[in-house]
């Protein structure tokens, strides 16, 4: 029985796209806010303010939601661990302390474990019907 060239564009496609979205996001919500916030008594906060990030998780939220829900869970973990890693590594990349790295790995380890957790709950209240189990 011969079998057909193996197309990885079905697969790969919601990876790119999700990663793609993930960068975009992250340029809508934290790429244009690059100063730190020095305070009357001389220390420095940010560059990022709570409603920022806030508003980057709300909206990955959304995306996730809706990769899981069309099946595509493996585009929305790695997706959007993808285009977060590569979002604040750019980002973040001419820090002088050199230790940008860090809050890159951070960043990556974070993200992975979050869409995961978010990814498997949707999928479980998604093939369950949302409905409580008896």
């Amino acid at each position: 029985m011969r079998q057909g060239l193996w197309n990885p564009l079905p697969q790969l496609l919601p990876i790119l796209v999700s990663a793609g979205v993930a960068v975009a996001v992250w340029a809508a919500w934290l790429g244009w806010d690059q100063h730190r916030d020095v305070h009357p008594d001389g220390s420095t906060t940010g560059p990022y303010e709570a409603w920022q990030v806030t508003g980057l998780v709300l909206t990955l939220l959304v995306l996730v939601y809706g990769a899981v829900s069309r099946g595509h869970v493996a585009g929305a973990v790695f997706g959007t661990t993808v285009g977060l890693t590569a979002a604040a590594s750019y980002d973040w990349s001419d820090d002088a302390s050199g230790l940008f790295m860090v809050g890159v790995v951070l960043v990556m380890l974070g993200s992975l474990v979050g869409t995961a957790i978010v990814s498997s709950a949707i999928a479980l209240a998604g093939r369950d019907g949302g409905q409580p189990q008896a």
